[in-house]
């Protein structure tokens, strides 16, 4: 039997610790306290009597052995009090984090210059529907995700892994990219080019532009003398690759319905849809919204753009 993936589903792993902790206390609150009641009441009526033997053949007895042993039989066991003292701690967390926001570290330079390797971000848990945890099932539709968007997705060829990248294309759209430029339904993106860009990993420089892509214009990276696509590494069985078209220097793809193109901003450093296909709206977590800690430079907290 294979863990990895139950070990890579943390919201799963909550969930359990969760369930296990609530019934625990459940059966505390409700069974086990009053068992350990009924059973200090009858130990105390039992001393109760005997003391008032004892104290008629005129022996003195100490009134603070009482207090003792009633404390002693309604203590908790040690794994009852730990499970009640963990249930609420467990059930806020997994209820902020399944609803709300939740906290994830980027991992690679996919998405350099937007997000660096080490950012911690927190993302918005709510703005693209309410989803069941553990299963991800969206059962309120409060909004879907809209080009432009940062955001985190089940990795499409493995539900373990958490990735992030850009909104590319939505539903319907026609993506076209070409020389290392951006068509969104025969249209052209606009780009502005700015001072290029040193890596932080190796001494090398990146051509840095603004991708003006909707309303979120952002910064992505190029490298010279990186073709526009690696043809080799391109996944010729992922579903729906027969919407797209791939050349030289060229792809077009249109994106079915409850699906998204996602593209890292680092284009040239970047495994995404271009290689492994389109996202499917079950699989996305959220979005991406605040750098909330980068204990390398503090300077990287704020907002996500």
């Amino acid at each position: 039997m294979n863990l990895q993936p139950i070990l890579g589903n943390f919201a799963l792993i909550l969930f359990v610790a969760m369930v296990v902790t609530g019934v625990i206390w459940f059966l505390d609150v409700f069974v086990l306290s009053r068992q350990r009641r009924a059973k200090a009441d009858a130990a105390l009526a039992e001393y109760d009597a005997h003391r008032s033997k004892l104290t008629a053949d005129g022996i003195k007895v100490d009134s603070g052995n009482r207090a003792a042993l009633e404390a002693s039989i309604l203590r908790q066991p040690t794994w009852v009090e730990y499970s009640g003292s963990f249930f609420p701690v467990i059930a806020l967390v997994f209820f902020l984090r399944s609803f709300l926001f939740e906290p994830f570290k980027i991992p690679s330079s996919s998405m350099v210059p937007t997000l660096l390797v080490g950012d911690l971000i927190l993302v918005n848990k709510f703005d693209y529907g309410i989803r069941l945890p553990v299963i991800n099932k969206k059962i309120v539709d409060v909004g879907n995700p809209q080009r432009g968007d940062v955001m985190v997705f089940k990795y499409p060829k493995d539900m373990s892994q958490d990735y992030i990248k850009r909104v590319i294309g939505v539903p319907g759209d026609k993506i076209t990219y070409e020389n290392k430029r951006l068509t969104v339904n025969g249209v052209p993106v606009q780009y502005e080019a700015m001072d290029d860009y040193l890596d932080d990993e190796r001494p090398v420089y990146h051509k840095q532009f603004v991708e003006k892509l909707a309303n979120a214009p952002h910064r992505i990276l190029n490298m010279e003398g990186q073709r526009t696509i690696n043809l080799a590494a391109v996944d010729p069985d992922f579903p729906h690759h027969e919407n797209c078209t791939y050349s030289y220097d060229k792809f077009t793809c249109i994106v079915p319905e409850g699906n998204y193109f996602m593209m890292g901003d680092n284009r040239d450093n970047s495994a995404d849809s271009r290689y492994w296909g389109f996202v499917p709206d079950k699989n996305i977590v959220g979005k991406a919204v605040f750098v909330w800690m980068n204990f390398g430079n503090l300077k990287r907290i704020g907002g996500i753009h």
